[in-house]
């Protein structure tokens, strides 16, 4: 049974009970109705999550760093492994065996600070601009590509969560240490290429 099927069976079972909860009017809306409203909205919202954290203990889980790796290695935003120091020369890197939302922090705020330094070398006025405004710019000026710019995009949104207190997990320190050095060294190979034009 395909993904697609198990997901429309779920919702039309699950649907089917709301109406049989319902017919009978010694039954009205209660926890059971919402309960089951959940378990048909659960298998649409799988493709956007890992797992599900509600009140009790589900935890919610962007499935989608190990995507955004393989995304930006594909838009040639990451520097070759072998380019990159093996020492810890970023601050995102210190704490990240520690506490992984503070390092997914320290990663986005490394990210846009190249992103901005980018757009100054680039000429682009910068003053009080948001990081998505500025990417946008960014990629007008034809200085990110559109797949650049739409890994970017998609990169940042998953760091903002962690910024805002997102619950993750442990293997986003893992992945912070291996991509954001190489995500770094590559945006700081393009300042410096722009530098060396003008």
């Amino acid at each position: 049974m395909n993904v697609k099927r198990l997901q429309i069976s779920i919702t039309a079972i699950a649907a089917l009970l709301i109406i049989i909860h319902l017919i009978w009017p010694s039954l009205a809306i209660d926890a059971i109705t919402l309960t089951l409203i959940i378990v048909a909205i659960i298998p649409w919202l799988v493709p956007l999550f890992k797992s599900l954290e509600f009140p009790g203990g589900w935890k919610v889980e962007f499935k989608d760093l190990a995507k955004a790796k393989e995304k930006a290695d594909e838009a040639g935003l990451l520097a070759p492994s072998a380019d990159v120091n093996a020492t810890l020369e970023y601050p995102f890197q210190i704490v990240a065996e520690d506490d992984a939302n503070l390092a997914l922090a320290g990663l986005r705020i490394e990210v846009e600070r190249r992103l901005r330094e980018l757009a100054q070398s680039a000429g682009i006025s910068i003053q009080r601009t948001s990081v998505g405004r500025l990417m946008r710019l960014l990629f007008e000026k034809e200085i990110l590509t559109k797949q650049e710019y739409s890994v970017l995009s998609d990169m940042i949104g998953l760091l903002n969560a962690a910024v805002h207190g997102a619950e993750v997990d442990s293997k986003a320190a893992d992945w912070a240490m291996e991509v954001g050095p190489r995500l770094l060294k590559a945006l700081d190979e393009r300042i410096s290429a722009i530098h060396e034009k003008t």
